[in-house]
């Protein structure tokens, strides 16, 4: 049919209308899921940008807001902390600004347009709301009640009943002493962790009481949202269940039901940082990193990486950027006394080598991915940056996990990983929304150990600052790692060595 003729443009309209029809259909999902939407515009497209001042301070931040608005953008929030301000603009806003003084790095966070800045924060409540729990969920798939048993996990480390025998490349750290260490709970409670995450349910009968309402928030667009349950994981977005075993691997009960965390009476911080179209941006993870700095964090647990690229890269001037700010977010937080935890990977790829990155950008809406040849300049976010301590995975008999990165250099320690195709026996059992339980495997679950043994060693020395404690957890590891061949003496996949609490 040829364009222009009265049945094409009714066509035309057609297909206009759907697409709207669709748009619609959208902004109402993200409404019901409890996102903050996007409210269109008047045919414009927007990408959000991290604008860096030279300054990392409030003048700084106060400065890269002048200088986002004089070039046409609109600020959305504001990082007095490192001297940044999240903006939202259309095209050629980063090259306006890049050349004006004072400012040391722009870069825009996205690469899907999106057709507005979010919305207000209306309606806020900062009261606890007097809400119920909701009632358990038992749907297909789910794991039946674990009651605490066979934590093949937690004995690895020495926080469980020792590993049996077949064993074969471990000691564990309850082999050496004879009693498995027990943290004290009462000193556990005086320890906060952030679990930076898709979210947490802090409605889970092993969470409920870890979870501190007045430090956990949303960071899901960049923007601190403390409403109460803002924490809580969007069930309309993938993987949101992801946040809820990681914390249950941090700080579940020890009450003869379900899992049992590392540090079982922890104060966990549930920060949100998934946003409602399943992505961690870089906003979001430096919103999320200030947030639980500034609320006092021994420990941040950091199981992703940043969105939209898998490794970012200095020759790119938004990657640089993007760099810049969660870099500058990190050093803040372990200048406060955070140690900051991040899992390796789960590529199965040498950190240290050339490699392949074939999954970015991973936001895009059409299209295949883009297939770049990668450096050893090109680093995962936040893992790889100055001072966190990245952590591989091993499986249960301790050997390194076939998914994870690796690297001499890059990781720092190794820790309980599980085996994806080993079921519950094999892989991590921990908690998931809804008053479930799941059997998941990677580095994000190996990280969430070290979180909690971070928490263990900060109760037992609360005087002791972050590089105290990560040199102790690295002295313990090599303890725990025979020398030798067969074991875990390749310090490319095990760092110091594998996990044990001292």
């Amino acid at each position: 049919m040829e364009p222009g003729t009265p049945a094409a443009e009714h066509t035309s309209r057609g297909r206009r209308r759907f697409l709207e029809l669709i748009l619609a259909m959208l902004l109402v999902a993200l409404i019901v899921g409890g996102a903050v939407p996007y409210v269109s515009g008047p045919d414009r497209s927007y990408l959000s940008y991290l604008v860096l001042a030279d300054r990392q301070d409030a003048e700084g931040a106060e400065h890269a807001a002048e200088q986002a608005r004089a070039a046409g953008g609109r600020v959305v929030q504001g990082y007095p902390q490192i001297g940044a301000v999240l903006a939202y603009a259309t095209g050629g806003f980063a090259q306006r600004l890049r050349t004006k003084p004072g400012i040391a790095a722009v870069g825009a966070t996205r690469t899907a347009t999106v057709p507005s800045p979010p919305g207000p924060l209306t309606g806020a409540d900062f009261r606890r709301s007097q809400e119920g729990a909701p009632a358990s969920d038992a749907t297909e798939g789910n794991l039946s009640d674990p009651r605490e048993e066979d934590d093949w996990n937690l004995a690895m480390i020495g926080a469980a009943d020792p590993l049996p025998a077949s064993s074969a490349l471990l000691r564990s750290a309850s082999d050496r002493s004879g009693t498995p260490l027990a943290p004290t709970p009462a000193a556990l409670g005086g320890v906060l962790v952030a679990v930076l995450d898709s979210g947490v349910d802090d409605t889970h009968p092993d969470l409920r009481d870890a979870v501190d309402p007045s430090a956990s928030v949303s960071c899901a667009d960049g923007r601190p949202d403390a409403r109460y349950g803002a924490w809580r994981p969007d069930e309309g977005v993938s993987e949101s269940g992801h946040g809820t075993h990681v914390a249950g691997i941090v700080g579940a009960a020890r009450d003869g039901h379900g899992v049992t965390g590392v540090a079982p009476g922890v104060r966990i911080a549930a920060v949100r940082l998934l946003g409602p179209l399943g992505q961690y941006y870089a906003e979001n993870i430096v919103c999320g990193m200030l947030w639980a700095a500034d609320h006092g964090a021994r420990a941040i647990n950091d199981s992703y990486f940043a969105d939209p690229w898998k490794y970012n890269c200095p020759e790119d001037p938004d990657q640089a950027a993007l760099t810049r700010a969660v870099a500058r977010a990190v050093a803040y937080a372990q200048s406060r006394g955070s140690v900051v935890v991040a899992s390796a990977g789960n590529d199965g790829q040498d950190l240290q080598a050339d490699r392949i990155d074939r999954r970015s950008p991973n936001d895009r809406t059409s299209g295949p991915a883009q297939d770049r040849y990668l450096g050893t300049e090109c680093i995962r976010l936040p893992g790889e940056l100055p001072g966190v301590v990245t952590v591989s995975a091993v499986d249960r008999s301790g050997a390194p996990a076939g998914y994870t990165n690796y690297g001499l250099g890059r990781v720092s320690l190794a820790a309980p990983g599980g085996d994806p195709d080993g079921g519950p026996e094999g892989a991590v059992v921990s908690d998931w929304p809804g008053d479930r339980y799941a059997a998941l495997a990677g580095t994000s679950m190996a990280a969430a150990h070290v979180t909690g043994a971070v928490a263990v060693v900060a109760a037992e020395h609360p005087g002791w600052g972050s590089q105290e404690i990560t040199a102790h957890l690295a002295e313990a590891a090599a303890a725990n790692c025979p020398p030798g061949p067969d074991t875990c003496g390749d310090r490319r996949f095990y760092g110091a060595g594998v996990l044990a609490l001292p």
